[in-house]
Formats: structure tokens, C-alpha cells, sequence
């Protein structure tokens, strides 16, 4: 083996090995980042629990107020006054809704961002492998014509050609 077929051996091997840590590390920085997007879509689900909490603590505290003022003003939790009450509930069971459905969109959303942060993890190591398939393909190409392999030679299957006026005769 020559020096040159050497070198182009080692380069051939550093490139691929190389090819294959680039793979690795994309792969590495997309499970990463789908992870990421798993913790957001948990911390969404936490946060629609605060914000429920306090939805309903401040509701109370709305309804007690309302109920002061029915009663500061003379009348009775009847009629209007329930009305109001009640009506305050049903808004207040909206909102909470709005809020559950809208926490979920987000989680979702969050949950797609981290498959699909997977699926180009997965592409990245495969692009990688075929990187490496076409750089043992090219190397080993080189190697061959390196080696004279597979080169043409003036000589063909009969024999050398340069004395055609043989083979003339018989065509």
C-alpha cells in the first residue's frame, strides 16, 4: 500500500467517523429539545392549576361582594339577586372552560413540537448515515483506481490490439 492510498484511507475514515458524531450530536440536540417541549407542556398543565386557584378564589371574593350588596341594599337572595348569582356562576364556569381549553391547545401544540423536534432528530442521525455510505462508496472508489483496479489496459481479451491488421482479416 502506497502512502497516498494510506492517506486516502485515513481521510476516508476520519470523514466518516466524523459524519457519524455530527449525526449523533443533531440527533442528541433534537431529543433535547423535544424534552424541552415536554417540560413547557407540564408546566402549562401547572400553571392552568394556579390560575384556576386563583380564578376561584377571586370568584368567591366577587360573589361575597355581590352578596353585600344585595343585602346592603335591602333586598333579599331572591329573585334578581339569585339571578345575578347564579348568572355569575354560569360566566364563571365559561371562563374556567375557556381557560382548560385553551391550557390544552397549548400543551398540545407543545407535546406535536416535541415529536416532531424527535422525527428531525431521527433524520438528522439518518442523513448522516447516508453522508457515510457515500463517503465509504467514494473512498473506496478511489482506493480502486488508486490500485489500477477495474483500470483499462491497452490490452483487451485476445490479446494487445496493436496489431490490428490480424484481426482485419477476419471481420
Amino acid at each position: 500500500m502506497s502512502w497516498q492510498t494510506a492517506v486516502v484511507a485515513a481521510i476516508g475514515a476520519a470523514q466518516y467517523q466524523q459524519q457519524g458524531a455530527i449525526g449523533k450530536y443533531n440527533q442528541a440536540v433534537s431529543n433535547r429539545n423535544a424534552q424541552v417541549a415536554e417540560q413547557e407542556s407540564e408546566r402549562l398543565e401547572q400553571q392552568l392549576e394556579f390560575d384556576l386557584a386563583r380564578f376561584d378564589q377571586q370568584f368567591a371574593q366577587l360573589q361575597g361582594q355581590t352578596k353585600t350588596r344585595i343585602l346592603k341594599s335591602g333586598a333579599e337572595i331572591s329573585g334578581t339577586g339569585l339571578k345575578i348569582l347564579r348568572s355569575n356562576s354560569e360566566q364563571a364556569e365559561i371562563e374556567k372552560d375557556i381557560l382548560n381549553y385553551n391550557s390544552k391547545v397549548a400543551q398540545s401544540k407543545k407535546l406535536e413540537e416535541a415529536n416532531f423536534a424527535r422525527i428531525k432528530g431521527t433524520m438528522a442521525r439518518q442523513s448522516a448515515r447516508l453522508a457515510q455510505i457515500g463517503t465509504l462508496a467514494s473512498t473506496g472508489t478511489s482506493l480502486l483506481r488508486m490500485s489500477n483496479f477495474g483500470s483499462s489496459s491497452p490490452q483487451g481479451q485476445f490479446g494487445s490490439t496493436s496489431n490490428n491488421s490480424n484481426f482485419s482479416n477476419y471481420s
